[in-house]
């Protein structure tokens, strides 16, 4: 087998010292560019390649990010994703990405798998799925740094990037009621999950603010999936009254109720209303289109990303929650009709 060529290799067939060769195929500004581009070549023609592990014993870093996403078929986290590569890859970082299917054990093995493969960061939706957060407290005790985005973590004092799932709820639950709804269904998640939580509460309060009393048996929580919403519509329909409008905490979830309704007669939003949140791109385009929630996914994954490279590279930064700006986005299916 062919004997690699090395950094020693390249500066004895050029006369140039090995510490200068070392700098040039770092792209060191120290060089001139010049002798660089001479060194890159001769490099390349001799079929030399970084040695990454050498490289990375020597800076006690692997230029890895962890990421944990419940799904990468959501556009909501497959957007994020692609806002956070855009700026990692600026600092010459690579994402190692891992679904947990909203799975909190699954999740506890993907951060220890990521833990040993020595990731300099990880970042983290956490799993709707309940724990004791155990896992959590072994990324704080190992020293590397983390950010959760889109669900607060409260196991530990970290960072978290999140919208206001709270106020977006109020508003649309009372834009709901602005336009005549007094009957509202709210479909929401898992309640041990913040998001679902805040969402929950902003209906209620929405409610309350507009002298509409809250009732327990209208509101249905499930994993948010097409199949939920489905069966969710289906109980609707064998109750003696029903609703006036939906509020589900996904456009999933608001999208399979719609097509259940539509199909057994129910007009939309003539008879029933439907509000959906997480700004999935076909929301545009059902008929009617869905009213929505723009979560502002890239910008949610550029400011994660940015963040835990502060931290990487060494800046203290003051434990705080970042609001990312949202906004409910008003179509068809919850406009008032005559």
């Amino acid at each position: 087998m062919k004997k690699k060529a090395t950094i020693h290799d390249i500066a004895r067939e050029l006369n140039i010292n090995a510490s200068t060769v070392s700098r040039a195929l770092a792209d060191s500004p120290r060089v001139k560019e010049k002798t660089k581009k001479l060194i890159q070549e001769k490099a390349a023609e001799m079929g030399y390649s970084r040695n990454h592990l050498a490289s990375n014993l020597r800076t006690q870093r692997t230029h890895t990010i962890g990421v944990i996403v419940p799904n990468i078929s959501r556009h909501f986290f497959s957007t994020v994703i692609g806002g956070m590569e855009e700026i990692v890859s600026e600092q010459g970082y690579n994402l190692i990405i891992c679904q947990s299917h909203d799975s909190a054990e699954r999740e506890a093995q993907l951060v220890d798998t990521l833990l040993a493969n020595q990731v300099d960061g990880i970042i983290l939706s956490i799993a709707t799925e309940q724990s004791d957060g155990s896992h959590i407290q072994r990324i704080e005790a190992s020293g590397k740094p983390v950010v959760f985005f889109d669900r607060e973590c409260k196991t530990i004092q970290g960072h978290n990037v999140l919208i206001d799932d709270f106020s977006r709820a109020y508003e649309l639950t009372d834009s709901l009621i602005q336009n005549g709804c007094r009957h509202i269904v709210h479909l929401g998640g898992n309640s041990e999950a913040s998001i679902y939580q805040d969402r929950l509460r902003g209906y209620k309060d929405a409610l309350e603010k507009n002298n509409i009393e809250f009732q327990e048996d209208w509101v249905f929580k499930s994993r948010l999936k097409q199949l939920d919403g489905q069966e969710i519509a289906q109980q609707l329909l064998a109750k003696d009254k029903m609703p006036d409008a939906i509020f589900s905490a996904n456009d999933v979830a608001a999208i399979a109720a719609m097509e259940v309704l539509q199909k057994a007669g129910i007009r939309i939003p003539e008879e029933i209303k439907v509000f959906g949140f997480s700004g999935e791109p076909i929301s545009a385009y059902t008929s009617p289109a869905l009213s929505t929630v723009n979560q502002n996914p890239n910008l949610m994954g550029q400011k994660t990303a940015e963040l835990l490279l502060d931290q990487i590279n060494g800046t203290q930064l003051p434990v705080h929650n970042t609001i990312i700006p949202s906004e409910i986005i008003i179509r068809q299916s919850s406009l008032k009709t005559d």
